[in-house]
């Protein structure tokens, strides 16, 4: 097997991560563009409220919480610490692939083809590793998630039984309703007084073994 042959390869395998990366870094940098204003939405004429008829869409409630932006910040920065981690780690092995390639005629055959075999390995572990940390960093925001979702679900009750429901829809399944059935905005209000953020951390989750060769 050639040099170029098992460089190409492990080279190969990292080009979709350093395309997102390089994705990623373009759309971070490149300044926002102004959105054209939206027309004004009509005021929707409905119904009466339905007596103990209410109204909640616990996605909406984590997303609008003081909690739930925090959550979703401190994932964007652990996902930042992990490409940071990533991209260290692929830049490395490309410059050696680099160094490697200048020294395809001074270097001999079996010499070459060991260090580009190296090279190779390297970039399939660093290939596992990104997706572990993707896996990880899914586990992470799951985690945190239900945790605001936990802290919710008791403050649902109070506001249900203060609002006198004696049923309650999932707003994510209801097209359109009388607003002021929705108790989703009370329940928030509670939630960012009980609580606005919680430490967590990148869960660890064991390594997938490395495919037998």
């Amino acid at each position: 097997m050639s040099l170029k042959t098992i460089g190409a390869a492990g080279l190969g395998l990292l080009a979709s991560f350093a395309v997102a990366q390089s994705a990623s870094a373009q759309a971070a940098s490149a300044p926002a563009k102004t959105a054209p204003a939206a027309p004004a939405a009509a005021t929707l004429a409905t119904g009466p409220a339905i007596p103990g008829v209410c109204v909640y869409s616990g996605d909406r409630a984590i997303l609008s919480s003081t909690v739930g932006k925090f959550v979703l910040t401190r994932i964007q920065t652990i996902e930042a610490q992990a490409n940071a981690e990533l991209t260290a780690e692929k830049n490395a092995i490309v410059a050696e692939g680099k160094t490697l390639e200048g020294q395809r005629a001074t270097l001999p055959q079996e010499q070459l083809e060991q260090k580009a075999l190296q090279l190779n390995q390297r970039g399939q572990a660093l290939q596992r590793k990104a997706q572990q940390r993707g896996r990880e960093i899914e586990a992470t925001q799951q985690k945190a998630l239900s945790r605001v979702n936990e802290e919710l679900l008791p403050l649902v009750r109070d506001v249900f039984q203060q609002r006198a429901c004696s049923l309650l829809l999932d707003g994510n399944a209801v097209m359109l309703a009388n607003p002021a059935m929705d108790i989703t905005e009370a329940a928030v209000v509670k939630l960012n007084a009980k609580i606005t953020q919680f430490a967590f951390e990148r869960e660890r989750l064991e390594a997938q073994p490395a495919p037998a060769q």
